[in-house]
């Protein structure tokens, strides 16, 4: 159809978030302390402003808008080459102990640089 399907935006939004744990506190690295909770995606909320096209440049803004005592929420917006936007979304992330199954505090470590 000439634009850019909407779950490839929920993969963009991914790979920020990713790539914002792993400057942060090593996400995914073997070198993790052990017992190190993992994150799960709770929520995501996007408006869509207008379309992208194959081979147009994106820039991903993030930010961590809220922290709460198991959850933080990030904001962000996917703008063109030209700033205009593209789309508006909201995420919240909750810390998880996959072996117990159920949320956790953010640890303290983690908090501090969330707030950053």
């Amino acid at each position: 159809m000439g634009h850019t399907n909407n779950v490839v935006y929920l993969t963009y939004l991914e790979q920020t978030r990713f790539a914002h744990w792993r400057s942060l506190w090593g996400f995914g690295s073997p070198q993790l302390p052990p017992g190190m909770p993992g994150v799960i995606l709770a929520r995501v909320e996007c408006d869509y402003k207008r379309p992208a096209r194959y081979g147009d440049t994106l820039e991903i803004r993030m930010r961590v808008a809220e922290i709460g005592r198991t959850s933080f929420r990030y904001e962000y917006e996917i703008v063109d080459a030209d700033g205009r936007p593209i789309l508006i979304a909201k995420t919240v992330q909750v810390m998880y102990d996959y072996a117990a199954e159920r949320p956790v505090p953010i640890p303290d470590n983690i908090r501090a640089l969330l707030a950053r």
